[in-house]
């Protein structure tokens, strides 16, 4: 399980640096072809609702087929053979359609870990165990803003994912080879089937959806797009400075989840700590839209820093979903809860990018538009921790 585990950290690590990447190829893209912020949020939106979309059919495959073979062959078909569409790109639809596909690979890593956690380990050990995998993984996000700048520079965008392409089909192809499946579950032929539909019935689990799809969807959304428009419309930072922000907000995040896995053995009530990281993500973002570009760089840096960290709780709200799904229906109950995280950050960044849009971009008034992404993000935390707070414990 150890080599297993090594292995899937690391295409999970992948799978958080393609949704983050743009934000460091923002600059070069808006030069070489001509995307600008907003279509920059459209791709990573993409990339997320290919991700979502993809959930459903990934809980059935690991439920009823091989976790390995099916996180090993997605990997390298949509996430090495999107990245070689990306290194082609000659327009935004080449790199809209190179996101989705890459999106569409991505899409069992994390499930397929999640899977075998809850299959193999301990209940009481599950939170940890996704906590080391979001965090260790999470590296991936790191590797997606200061390194990557320098692959760039030293490089040029084009190769740097080629070298991806091969990356990505070399740790598919170990995944292959050393993830070993969990024993398949006895299922009873006589007993009525079970699927979506009793998901669909656990009253419960209701509250869990709509918290994981606002949690996430504004660190998600804004170290994989905005924050990198935003420091140089606003603040006029160039791309190394950008980042180094971003590694920041990706170390944050990073921490945030090693933070978030085992918290539940201190602070006894899940709901506990998910009511109270919405509650402070949301104050963050508040800060960050009222500052409207009036306050000092590194002022702004600690608050995006602090979104990253207090909007992942996303191990506690699996680990709190988790409870409530049966045995048979461990798979799709996961990757169900997963589809309204993710599906969060798509639809996310697609609204804000419309958003964005609209909103009046004259040069005095530059941080408007992202003001407007920042409440947006806020209002829909509101939304939702108005719902779970009140819900049954």
């Amino acid at each position: 399980m150890v080599k297993g585990f090594i292995w899937l950290t690391l295409a999970y690590g992948l799978s958080q640096f393609y949704r983050a990447c743009l934000a460091v190829f923002a600059p070069v893209l808006d030069v070489e072809i001509g995307l600008g912020a907003d279509q920059i949020s459209t791709a990573v939106g993409l990339w997320f609702l290919a991700f979502a979309a993809m959930q459903i059919p990934v809980g059935w495959l690991l439920d009823h087929k091989s976790p390995r073979m099916t996180a090993a062959v997605m990997l390298a078909l949509g996430g090495g053979g999107g990245a070689v569409v990306f290194s082609m790109a000659q327009s935004e639809l080449s790199i809209y359609v190179a996101m989705i596909m890459i999106g569409i690979g991505c899409s069992p890593i994390l499930m397929t870990s999640f899977y075998i956690f809850a299959r193999l380990a301990p209940r009481e050990r599950f939170g940890t165990l996704a906590g080391l995998v979001l965090g260790l993984g999470s590296l991936g996000n790191v590797a997606a803003s200061a390194p990557l700048s320098f692959a760039l520079v030293t490089i040029g965008w084009r190769a740097s994912m080629l070298v991806l392409a091969a990356v990505t089909v070399l740790v598919a192809l170990s995944i292959l080879r050393l993830v070993a499946d969990p024993p398949r579950v006895v299922r009873d032929h006589t007993a009525p089937k079970a699927g979506l539909g009793e998901l669909l019935r656990l009253a419960p689990l209701y509250p869990i959806l709509l918290i994981a799809m606002v949690s996430y969807a504004p660190g998600g959304g804004l170290r994989g797009s905005w924050i990198g428009g935003y420091l140089s419309d606003v603040y006029g930072l160039d791309a190394a400075q950008i980042g180094t922000a971003t590694i920041y907000m990706a170390f944050a995040m990073i921490v945030g989840s090693l933070a978030f896995g085992p918290m539940d053995r201190v602070i006894k009530s899940r709901k506990l700590i998910v009511a109270g990281s919405g509650i402070l993500t949301t104050a963050s973002l508040t800060l960050l839209w009222v500052s409207a570009g009036t306050w000092p760089v590194a002022s702004v840096v600690l608050l995006f820093m602090s979104v990253g960290f207090f909007s992942s709780s996303y191990p506690q709200i699996m680990n709190q979903g988790r409870t409530l799904l049966p045995e048979n229906l461990m798979g799709r109950g996961v990757t169900l809860i997963n589809l309204f995280s993710i599906g969060g950050v798509g639809l996310f960044q697609i609204v804000t990018a419309r958003l964005f849009a609209r909103v009046d971009h004259s040069t005095d008034v530059m941080a408007a538009p992202y003001g407007a992404v920042f409440a947006t993000f806020a209002v829909a935390l509101v939304v939702g921790l108005s719902v779970y707070i009140f819900s049954r414990r």
